[in-house]
C-alpha cells in the first residue's frame, strides 16, 4: 500500500475535526475524500503532508512511518486550492524552485523543468510571470511544482475549486491523464461530487471529522450503507419502509430486490433508497414499465440541459415515513425527485399540477439504524434508576444500547456491566458494554466521539451538582439527555414546551421519534406571557401547535394542543397539576460563547417544582435556540 493511516485524530479547542480515521491506499490509486465544509477532510490531507501534527494514530508512506518526521522528510507533492504561487518568480522559476533547495544541478533542473510544462500544456511558457497567465495555467504550474521533485505521493486540496466551470471541466481530464501517465498515488480533497466522482478510483465520505464509508464511485451512489451517504451523494428518495419475504414493503406496496440481500430480517424496517433516474412516470398505472408507487401531482420542472428535474407530491402511504426530501412541517406527503432525459421528456411532457403515474425501476435497501442510546452507570439509585427507564424504553423502541461504567477500577467495572446486562435482561436489539476510569463528563465526551448517539440518560435530583452535571454533557455531542428520577415509569401522557420556530420543530420530531414506541399522547404547551400579545401573533401561535400535531400523529402519537397566558414557569406547573404527565419535554438553550450551557431559569424552576417527572432536553442544531429559558420563549419575543 501507498498510504496507510491509523487512527488519525486531531482536535481544535477540545473538539474533534479528524475522529479516528483509518485507510489503505493503493499504488497508483486516485483516491479522492469528499464531505462539506469542516468535514475535516483538509486536515487529514495535511497531517499526511506533515503540516499538521497529529494527536493520535499513524501515517505510513510506502512503508516508511512518517508520523513524527518533517514535511521535506516525507516526499510529498502538495498542492493547494489557491495556487500558492511565488508571484515574484517566472512560471519557469516557480517549477525549479524545490529542486534549487534541494540543490539539483542547474542542467537536470532545467531539463526537468521543461519536461514539466510539457506534461501540463505549458510549453514556451516558462518565461511568464504568474500574473500573465490565466488561473487555469497557473493551477497547472501549481501542478507541475509540485511534480517536480517526484513525489511518492501528490496531494491536492480543492485544486480546481477557484476555477470556472468550462476550465475545471478541462483541467480534470488534464489531472486524470497526467496521474494516469505518471502512476502517482493521488489524494484528492473536494466537495464538488461530480469531479469526485469523475476522477476517483475510489472515495471516500467524511462528515464531522469520521470517515463514515469507502468504495468505488458508482457503488457509493448506487449501494450506500448510510442514511448520510445516500442523501449527501447525489439526489435521494429516502422513504422508511419494511423487510418483507423476497423484497420490501413500502406500505401497501411490495417491490423485488433483485439479486440484494436483506440487510434486515423479515419484518424489520429499512430505509428505501430510490434515485429520481429510477422513477418512471406514466399517465396511468398500467402503463407503467416497472411497480408502482402510487399516483401524484407534478410541483415543478426544471429544464437542466441534458435532463429535466421534477418533483412530484404523492399522498401519504400507510406506515411509511419519508427522510429525504423532506417533508415540510406538519405535512404527510410523499416527496419524490424525477430526473429524466430529453428523450423521455418527450414521450411523456409534464406540467405543474398535473396527475402522473409514478413507478419505481430499481431501489437499494438500507438498514434502519434506529434510535442509539448512551446509558452511565455507577451503581448509585440514581444511575439504577436511570438504567431501568432507559432498558424498558430501548426494547420498546427496539434502540441499540451502550452501557458505559465510571467510577470505579476495571475489574468492579466489569463486574458491574455484566450485573447491568443481567438485570436488563433480552430483548434489546444490541448492547455495547464499555467503561472509563475518568469523571462522568470526561468519560461521556470519549463515547460520543467514538461512537455519536442519539440520547443520554443521566439518573437525576433537582438540586445545583445535578443541574451543573447535566449542563457538561450536553455540549459535548449533538446528543439529546433524559433526566430520569428515581421510581420514574414508563411514559404515557407527555407535555412538550415548545414556541413557535424552527428549534421546536426538532422538539416535536424528536419526541415523536421517541415516544411513539410506547404508545404515549402527546399534549404541545405554548405559553403566551403577555395577555396583550396580538390576534395575528395567537394565530401563528396556535396554526404552529396545530402542525405540530399533525407531525406527532403522523407517527403515530395522538396529540392536542394547549396555549396557557401568564408567567412561563408558573403556567407549565399549573399545566403539569391539570394532567397526569409522566415526562416533560424542553428545548435546550444555546450554548454561551464559550461553549457552556445553562439550565437556569425556566427548566430550573420547573423541574425543582416537580422533581418526580422524567424530562427530556431535545439539542437543536440550528442557531436559533434561545440561551436564556430554553424553547420556551415569550411568545411574543418569537414574532
Amino acid at each position: 500500500m501507498s498510504i496507510i493511516l491509523e487512527n488519525l485524530s486531531k482536535r481544535y479547542e477540545g473538539h474533534p475535526v479528524v475522529n479516528q480515521v483509518s485507510l489503505e491506499i493503493a499504488d497508483g490509486e486516485f483516491f479522492v475524500l469528499l464531505g462539506s465544509s469542516g468535514s475535516g477532510k483538509t486536515t487529514v490531507l495535511s497531517i499526511i503532508a506533515g503540516l499538521v501534527s497529529t494527536e493520535q494514530g499513524r501515517v505510513i508512506l510506502h512503508g516508511r512511518d512518517v508520523t513524527y518526521l518533517p514535511t521535506q522528510q516525507r516526499n510529498v507533492g502538495y498542492v493547494f486550492q489557491h495556487y500558492a504561487l511565488f508571484q515574484h518568480m517566472t512560471v519557469a522559476d516557480n517549477i525549479e524552485f524545490g529542486l534549487r533547495v534541494r540543490k539539483m544541478p542547474a542542467a537536470a533542473r532545467q531539463q526537468r523543468r521543461d519536461e514539466l510544462l510539457e506534461l501540463v500544456g505549458l510549453t514556451g511558457l516558462g518565461s511568464r510571470m504568474p500574473r500573465q497567465i490565466s488561473g487555469g495555467q497557473q493551477q497547472r504550474v501549481a501542478l507541475a511544482r509540485a511534480l517536480a521533485h517526484r513525489p511518492d505521493v501528490l496531494l491536492l486540496d480543492e485544486p480546481l475549486g477557484a476555477l470556472d466551470a468550462k476550465i475545471r471541466t478541462e483541467l480534470r481530464r488534464t489531472l486524470k491523464t497526467i496521474q494516469r501517465e505518471l502512476g502517482i498515488t493521488t489524494i484528492l480533497v473536494t466537495h464538488d461530487q461530480e469531479e469526485a466522482f469523475e476522477l476517483a478510483d475510489r472515495l471516500g465520505v467524511m462528515s464531522f471529522g469520521r470517515l463514515l464509508e469507502v468504495g468505488p464511485p458508482d457503488q457509493l451512489y448506487r449501494r450506500p450503507q448510510s442514511e448520510f451517504v445516500a442523501t449527501f451523494l447525489g439526489t435521494a428518495n429516502l422513504l422508511v419502509g419494511e423487510a418483507a419475504y423476497n423484497g420490501i414493503q413500502v406500505g401497501p406496496r411490495h417491490f423485488d430486490l433483485d439479486s440484494q440481500a436483506l440487510p434486515v430480517e423479515e419484518g424489520q424496517r429499512v430505509q428505501v433508497l430510490i434515485r429520481p433516474e429510477d422513477v418512471a412516470l406514466a399517465v396511468a398505472a398500467d402503463q407503467l414499465d416497472c411497480p408502482p408507487l402510487g399516483q401524484g401531482i407534478v410541483e415543478h420542472t426544471v429544464f437542466s440541459g441534458s435532463f429535466e428535474r421534477s418533483r412530484l407530491r404523492l399522498p401519504a402511504l400507510p406506515g411509511v415515513r419519508p427522510i429525504a426530501p423532506p417533508p415540510a412541517y406538519g405535512d404527510d406527503a410523499i416527496l419524490i425527485e424525477v430526473t429524466r432525459t430529453q428523450d423521455q421528456v418527450s414521450r411523456l411532457p409534464i406540467q405543474p399540477e398535473q396527475k402522473v403515474w409514478v413507478g419505481v425501476r430499481r431501489l437499494h435497501a438500507l438498514a434502519h439504524p434506529g434510535l442509539r442510546f448512551l446509558m452511565p452507570t455507577d451503581g448509585s439509585p440514581l444511575a439504577e434508576a436511570a438504567l431501568a427507564y432507559g432498558g424498558h424504553l430501548a426494547r420498546m423502541a427496539h434502540a441499540r444500547v451502550t452501557l458505559l461504567a465510571y467510577g470505579m477500577d476495571a475489574a468492579a467495572g466489569q463486574k458491574h456491566l455484566q450485573a447491568c446486562k443481567e438485570k436488563l435482561g433480552g430483548g434489546l436489539v444490541a448492547l455495547d458494554l464499555r467503561q472509563t476510569e475518568k469523571p462522568l463528563a470526561a468519560g461521556l465526551a470519549e463515547e460520543v466521539e467514538r461512537q455519536p448517539v442519539d440520547l443520554v440518560f443521566l439518573g437525576f435530583a433537582p438540586h445545583a451538582p445535578q443541574f451543573r452535571l447535566a449542563e457538561a454533557i450536553l455540549p459535548l455531542g449533538e446528543h439529546h439527555l433524559l433526566l430520569v428520577p428515581p421510581g420514574a415509569a414508563a411514559p404515557s401522557q407527555v407535555l412538550v414546551c415548545v414556541a413557535s420556530g424552527e428549534p421546536g420543530k426538532e422538539d416535536i420530531r424528536f419526541t415523536a421519534r421517541l415516544v411513539r414506541h410506547v404508545g404515549a399522547e402527546a399534549a404541545v404547551l405554548a405559553v403566551i406571557s403577555s395577555p396583550q400579545t396580538n390576534e395575528t401573533t395567537r394565530q401563528r401561535v396556535d396554526r404552529f401547535l396545530s402542525q405540530g400535531v399533525k407531525t406527532l400523529e403522523l407517527l403515530g402519537v395522538p396529540a392536542e394542543t394547549v396555549i396557557r397566558t401568564g408567567p412561563v414557569s408558573q403556567e407549565i406547573q399549573q399545566q403539569i397539576a391539570a394532567a397526569p404527565y409522566d415526562l416533560l419535554v424542553f428545548g435546550s438553550p444555546l450554548p454561551d460563547k464559550s461553549g457552556e450551557i445553562s439550565l437556569d431559569g425556566v427548566i430550573s424552576q420547573v423541574l425543582t417544582a416537580v422533581p418526580h417527572l422524567p424530562t427530556l432536553i431535545v439539542r437543536s442544531a440550528g442557531p436559533e435556540r434561545a440561551d436564556t429559558v430554553g424553547t420556551l420563549y415569550a411568545v411574543q419575543e418569537v414574532f
